[in-house]
């Protein structure tokens, strides 16, 4: 299994530097007010990319503690509830 895993880490690294080699050609990214960006495209589709990674990160931030905070709730009283002896039930006399 461990051969499998380098063998396609090999081939994925082989892929990404066969695109970056094709698309290494200049672009001209403009902004508003005038600004310009001149890059090779695949300096500028990794930057976008990364930056795209970095907004999802951060968008998870929030949701990730709130649920965080809920499983340490509920292990809390998971203990709780299995530090609390049991009361027995006192069985109810037929006569």
């Amino acid at each position: 299994m461990r051969y499998l895993t380098w063998f396609l880490r090999i081939v994925l690294f082989v892929a990404l530097l066969g695109f970056a080699l094709k698309n290494n050609e200049p672009v001209v990214l403009r902004y508003f007010f005038g600004y310009e960006w001149n890059t090779t495209l695949v300096v500028a589709l990794l930057s976008f990319f990364a930056l795209g990674m970095l907004f999802g990160v951060v968008a998870m931030v929030q949701p990730w503690f709130r649920l965080r905070g809920e499983l340490a709730e509920a292990k809390r009283a998971l203990q709780t509830a299995r530090q609390k002896p049991a009361t027995p039930s006192s069985p109810e006399q037929a006569s």
